[in-house]
């Protein structure tokens, strides 16, 4: 498969709905929010769910293997602008090396199936 930029403007949308979602939940059961947190939260998610379908991988597995690199990247992106923390050298490593994997398992010349 050849990553298009649709491909990865929907590998980044994904990423932007799991996170979204995924604070909702952190919110609500990690730091007391109210219950109201829950409904976007699984709309966010839902949402992430249905974006992952979009993008042209024949296999879902390699679909979600291959978002994996991006979703590592957003959420370092996460910690440094919502949260504050700007990412370490560690994170910096190990988002390339996530994103080099996910890059092979993308991108990767196979026989039809």
């Amino acid at each position: 498969m050849t990553m298009t930029p649709l491909a990865m403007l929907i590998f980044v949308g994904a990423a932007i709905a799991e996170i979204a979602g995924c604070f909702a939940f952190w919110v609500w059961l990690r730091q007391g929010g109210s219950v109201f947190w829950v409904a976007p939260g699984l709309a966010a998610l839902a949402v992430f769910a249905w974006l992952l379908t979009l993008v042209p991988i024949d296999h879902a597995g390699r679909t979600y293997a291959a978002y994996g690199g991006i979703y590592v990247v957003a959420s370092l992106m996460w910690l440094w602008l919502a949260e504050g923390r700007r990412p370490d050298l560690w994170d910096v490593a190990g988002a390339l090396v996530v994103l080099a994997g996910a890059a092979i398992i993308a991108l990767a010349p196979r026989a039809a199936s």
